[in-house]
């Protein structure tokens, strides 16, 4: 961006405006994860006008595209040339943006294969609180080592500063996919997938609940077809199979459905993330188990202090996804350490505090 595009100059003078009227602007793109993270806050700073793709090279397998590009323009860019999003992240409605995809920093269904989105950034142009223009990062894989200031975008909600530009790593579309269904219960689905998870199979996705165990397989045709014959199970449909897959990215399939009809009756939707070996949790509610394990929903009307605890033994973490009450925050309370270092990153990105107040941790 060697020229100040009119949509950039209106960010620039935006945040200047904002930083001295000691104001807080509210980033968004499309606003489908305005639900996820504390309540938003301040004026809306609009990020669509600045779209696109500037740079794309199918045989480097990186591209570079824009915050307000549309996600689902960037994936039929990609499609087009057989290639994906390995880490296939969500859309939950019409009009999801690339920035909003790095800010929330969620994953879909192959993320315990493929990665996160943070694992895909390979580079980031960022648009501070003082109004300047910050590169981090490149266009190749080599430049992402060491510290990535770049890849601390993905999941910070915008909280930093306005992610301009970001360069993804791609990968090819898979040859061949099947999806495949077993009767367990949890705890035997649980301690199946550790024991697939051992060998050598193209295990991509899985989801399991209510006693039934979804597993997808990706990579090549024989290799899809070896690990059919070899785990069995019964093979589904793949127009059903694509369609269960989509729901449970975008988060409107039958689970997902049921769990905002609950929220709007009082109960929260939480989402753990946990040690990927560990053993079903001593929870009441509705569970739906992601990523090996790794990924577990509850629908519970449980106290915050009694998820988090539960979440915290089986070595990880409680968010609260969907819910009306967030007075017991909506991310696991950091730590002294982890808070210093928080405002610290805060203060060197935006130290006026323009962005996102309050989106992650009230305060900061």
């Amino acid at each position: 961006m060697d020229t100040v595009e009119p949509a950039l100059q209106a960010f620039i003078e935006r945040i200047a405006d904002a930083r001295r009227a000691g104001a807080s602007l509210r980033i968004r793109g499309g606003g489908t994860k305005d639900f996820y993270g504390e309540a938003p806050d301040g004026d809306v700073l609009d990020t669509r006008a600045f779209s696109g793709t500037p740079s794309y090279e199918p045989t480097e397998l990186v591209v570079t595209t824009r915050c307000g590009t549309p996600l689902a323009e960037l994936e039929a860019l990609l499609a087009a040339e057989g290639q994906r999003l390995p880490f296939e992240p969500p859309h939950f409605a019409p009009g999801a943006t690339v920035g909003g995809m790095v800010a929330a920093g969620l994953s879909g269904p192959s993320r315990a294969n493929a990665g996160s989105v943070r694992d895909h950034v390979l580079g980031a142009t960022l648009l501070s609180g003082n109004g300047d223009v910050l590169s981090f990062g490149g266009q190749v894989i080599k430049n992402v080592a060491g510290y990535d200031v770049s890849r601390l975008m993905a999941g910070a909600l915008g909280t930093l500063g306005l992610v301009l530009e970001v360069s993804l790593k791609v990968l090819p579309v898979a040859r061949a996919t099947a999806t495949l269904r077993f009767e367990f219960d949890q705890a035997n689905a649980l301690r199946q997938l550790n024991e697939w998870g051992g060998l050598p199979l193209p295990l991509d996705a899985s989801a399991w609940r209510a006693g039934v165990l979804s597993l997808r397989l990706r990579g090549a045709d024989a290799a899809v077809r070896s690990a059919g014959l070899r785990l069995g199970g019964e093979r589904v449909d793949d127009g059903a199979a694509e369609a269960f897959w989509t729901g449970l990215r975008d988060h409107t399939g039958a689970y997902f459905d049921a769990a905002r009809r609950a929220v709007d009756a009082g109960a929260t939707l939480w989402r753990l993330g946990v040690a990927q070996a560990a053993k079903p949790l001593a929870l009441d509610g509705d569970a739906l188990i992601e990523w090996h394990g790794a990924q577990r929903w509850l629908v519970a009307n449980l106290p915050a202090s009694e998820v988090r605890a539960v979440a915290a033994a089986a070595g990880g973490h409680a968010t609260l996804f969907r819910g009306n009450d967030r007075s017991a925050g909506v991310f696991t309370p950091l730590s002294p350490p982890l808070a210093r270092i928080h405002r610290e990153l805060k203060q060197s990105f935006d130290p006026a505090g323009v962005f996102n107040r309050g989106r992650m941790y009230p305060g900061l």
